[in-house]
């Protein structure tokens, strides 16, 4: 046989050897199930760097033809699921029979979209943890509740905030990358319902104090970013307390592409008011639904959809007050007699629907659908006629304590007919590559505003007769707004940033810039923004981080009405410019324990500010952009184990923040009623000029029975600047007395399904857990003032300021169970 013979013959060898090879086949059949045995369906089947792959069917099971005699990898995956691997080699003609058990993983959007985290911390960013909002005694409750800690805070009632020098408009809300919204109208906390965050639904809060990233909005101060969660299995929980009710259920259908969770709550503080200083019928009801639904479409989609219906409702009919205030040796008393009532009605309404594509591992599209709608009405007609005395402050007296003599009486009438009406839609593109080092992200936005108002709000002053402020000609209002304001704009917004890591000497870069053009004033903003985070290869687990950029406001609708109640459209978008720089400590002490400790110092210059006042917690603003301001300061922060097992907090801040009105001024006349003298006021104190603030949270438990627990919240701010309601800023440099506070509660664990600690009875069965809890709100009984009732003797032309009074001491229960 000659050379070509055998070379044909040898590759023909070659050839069927080959096809008897590929012959060579085993199959692997079986079933894919969860981790409650339950069948999955749709699950992918794939042979490793092949095209051999099949799919569960309804009863999740499958068969797969398989090469034998070798080995191979096959991996099973679905986008509900963590992806699982085998390894196997068959014998040919063999067939095994194998049950796979996957274990759920719900995607969750935030996963995807913080990649840009990466972060071991962010400049200002605090991390809270939900968990804790139920055990923490608090009138406001929930995460606002929390975060009342780390602030500046001198109202109880409320769950709005001051950060850092700025008021409560400055402050961005999301829920799940969705922009969400607060009431416009109201004036007092008393009127204040629920926050819209139900904690209940919450997995994860990120809060940041100030220099933020491009991604978030148009805001100068905080930036509160919540995660709700992805359920994994059907749980829900009921609260009863003496303040309202909730309740929520949450679950998954659709083989785990399907989650629910929905939560109602109730929320009355009728118990609270009575025991206000102005007595009389309160009947305040504040009810919330939130829905939030997730649906898997398929392995590269999925949507989401937040529902939200808020009704709150205020209605009071005063009857009498009695107001104690001044010195040991000099008191006065204001006692009052109402006639008339006040109803208030808030009504909102909130959708956002997104739909999540991810292509491919590194590529994320998100869109956007939003739309808020706000009717609200604010209505009274109040008349109070009050005797002013002075009392008898002579211990060695009988009648010490009493009224000794009167001052003066009078009549103050109070009347308004405020209607409100609020649409706001978005709708909106993000998305985010990840390049390795670089996590570039974008997005789009247009804001469509429309806003119907009308104003119609007056007071009437009395005093021994005359009208003020008198005069002989005419009968004048103390106060008088009126007006009717219809209109409507576009805002479009866009960022873009890139976070680029560089992991070999342990530094975190993200740098941005977020574009803003008003069609309403034909502004066209444009906001750099850089922040940084080291870690350095020291022995002490030590982080630093540093945060710079511009961050503009532009005006809503409440910064273009001045105090008149006229709307000036041309208003600008508010500036500032922010500098922060802040370390992190994580060390140990008291016997191995974890603890926390952060600081950050911070500086921020204002212009084109639009300068407003306080009243109660409804803000006035001047409606003009006249002037400049600054705000620094320094925040430390403590966190860890006090007691083994019970995580503490401690927080100190130290914050100066001023103004200076550029149009400002002070004219003194001479006898002849001529101007003498100019004087500019220059630099005086914002309205939130809270130079120092303390809170504490401390937790601790029974040494011998970790059931019986105690959570205690202390809060102290320094007072903030005021004046008499004149509209002369430069006056408002006297200051209100300074806020203290105690809360405490004690929790006592009767169910733990985990520690079997409950009774064998059928219906106890399903039930996690049962807290109950005994809450002492203002254990120590302060008085503390969140703002004056201005007073004038006509007779005297003597003006009094007395103290509207906070919340006195209050007991409250509570039972919080879950199943």
């Amino acid at each position: 046989m000659n050379f070509k013979n055998r070379l044909l013959l040898f590759i023909c060898m070659l050839i069927g050897s080959s096809l008897w090879a590929q012959n060579q086949t085993a199959i692997i059949k079986g079933k894919v199930i969860d981790e409650q045995n339950k069948p999955i369906d749709h699950v992918s089947i794939q042979l490793k760097n092949t095209a051999i792959g099949t799919r569960t069917n309804e009863n999740g099971q499958f068969s797969l033809t398989v090469p034998a005699g070798k080995n191979i990898t096959i991996v099973f995956s679905s986008i509900s699921y963590e992806n699982q691997t085998i390894y196997k080699k068959l014998k040919e003609g063999e067939t095994t029979s194998i049950t796979i058990a996957l274990k759920p993983n719900v995607i969750n959007i935030k996963t995807v979209v913080k990649k840009d985290d990466r972060k071991r911390g962010e400049a200002g960013m605090v991390k809270i943890d939900p968990k804790l909002y139920d055990k923490m005694p608090s009138i406001v409750g929930g995460i606002e509740g929390q975060l009342k800690i780390f602030l500046s805070n001198n109202n109880e009632l409320t769950s709005q905030y001051n950060v850092r020098g700025g008021n409560f408009d400055e402050n961005l809300v999301y829920i799940n990358d969705f922009e969400v919204y607060r009431p416009f109208l109201v004036r007092s906390g008393q009127q204040e319902g629920l926050s819209i965050i139900n904690p209940e639904l919450v997995s994860a809060v990120s809060f940041s104090t100030g220099g933020f990233q491009a991604k978030y909005g148009d805001k100068m101060s905080s930036v509160l970013d919540i995660t709700y969660k992805r359920p994994k299995e059907f749980a829900g929980s009921v609260s009863l307390s003496l303040l309202g009710f909730g309740a929520h259920i949450e679950g998954v259908g659709l083989n785990k592409r399907f989650s629910y969770m929905i939560g109602l709550r109730q929320k009355s503080n009728q118990y609270l008011l009575q025991s206000q200083q102005t007595k009389g019928v309160y009947n305040p009801t504040f009810t919330d639904v939130q829905g939030y639904f997730n649906y898997i479409i398929n392995p590269k989609w999925q949507s989401d959809l937040f529902i939200n219906y808020a009704r709150n409702r205020f209605d009071f009919q005063p009857e009498q007050s009695t107001q104690s205030f001044g010195l040991i040796n000099k008191a006065f008393q204001l006692r009052t007699y109402f006639d008339g009532a006040e109803t208030d009605k808030f009504d909102s309404r909130y959708g956002g629907l997104s739909f999540t594509n991810t292509p491919n591992s590194k590529t994320t599209l998100k869109f956007i659908a939003s739309g808020f709608q706000t009717n609200e009405s604010e209505s009274y007609d109040i008349q109070g006629e009050y005797l002013l005395g002075e009392l008898e402050t002579d211990l060695g007296k009988t009648n010490f304590g009493d009224l000794k003599y009167s001052i003066g009486t009078g009549v103050i009438h109070n009347y308004a007919r405020n209607f409100l009406n609020v649409n706001v839609g978005n709708l909106g593109h993000k998305g985010s590559y990840d390049a390795n080092r670089h996590f570039i992200q974008w997005g789009i936005n247009a804001e469509m505003v429309g806003i119907s108002d009308k104003l119609n709000e007056w007071e009437r002053r009395d005093s021994a007769g005359y009208s003020q402020p008198y005069s002989d000609t005419s009968l004048n209002m103390a106060k008088r707004y009126k007006s009717i304001q219809n209109l409507s704009y576009t805002r479009y917004t866009a960022f873009l940033q890139d976070n680029i890591s560089f992991d070999s000497i342990g530094l975190v870069l993200t740098g941005g810039v977020r574009l803003n053009y008003n069609q309403l004033n034909k502004e066209f903003l444009v906001s750099p923004r850089l922040q940084l985070s080291w870690k350095p290869k020291w022995e002490r687990d030590i982080i630093i981080r540093a945060a710079t950029g511009i961050y503009n406001q532009p005006p809503f609708y409440r910064e273009m009405r001045d105090l008149n109640g006229v709307v000036h459209n041309d208003v600008k978008a508010q500036k500032s410019y922010h500098a922060v720089l802040g370390m992190d400590f994580n060390f140990k002490a008291f016997k191995d324990r974890p603890f926390k400790l952060t600081s950050e110092l911070y500086y921020k210059y204002l212009w084109d500010i639009v300068p407003y006042e306080y009243d109660n917690v409804r803000i006035r603003y001047f409606g003009k952009n006249d002037a400049v301001g600054y705000a620094y300061g320094a925040e430390f922060r403590l966190y860890g184990d006090i007691v083994k097992d019970a995580e503490s907090w401690i927080s100190l801040g130290l914050m100066k923040t001023a103004e200076n009105i550029l149009d400002d001024q002070i004219n003194y006349l001479n006898i002849a009623g001529a101007d003498s003298a100019v004087v500019y006021p220059g630099f005086i104190p914002r309205p939130t000029d809270s130079r120092v603030s303390f809170g504490l949270f401390f937790s601790d438990y029974l040494p011998r029975n970790k059931n019986f627990k105690l959570f205690l919240n202390g809060l102290f701010s320094t007072g903030l600047p005021f004046g008499p309601p004149d509209q002369k800023r430069y006056e408002d440099t006297l200051r209100l007395p300074s806020y203290k506070r105690v809360d405490v509660g004690f929790m006592a664990l009767l169910l733990d399904a985990e520690k079997k600690e409950r009774p064998r009875y059928s219906y106890f069965k399903n039930i996690k857990t049962m807290w109950l809890s005994l809450e002492v709100f203002n254990l120590l009984g302060i008085q503390n003032t969140i703002s004056y009732l201005w007073i004038q003797d006509q007779t005297s032309n003597k003006v009094y300021a007395v103290p509207n009074r906070l919340t006195s001491r209050l007991i409250n229960l509570k039972l919080v169970t879950r199943f």
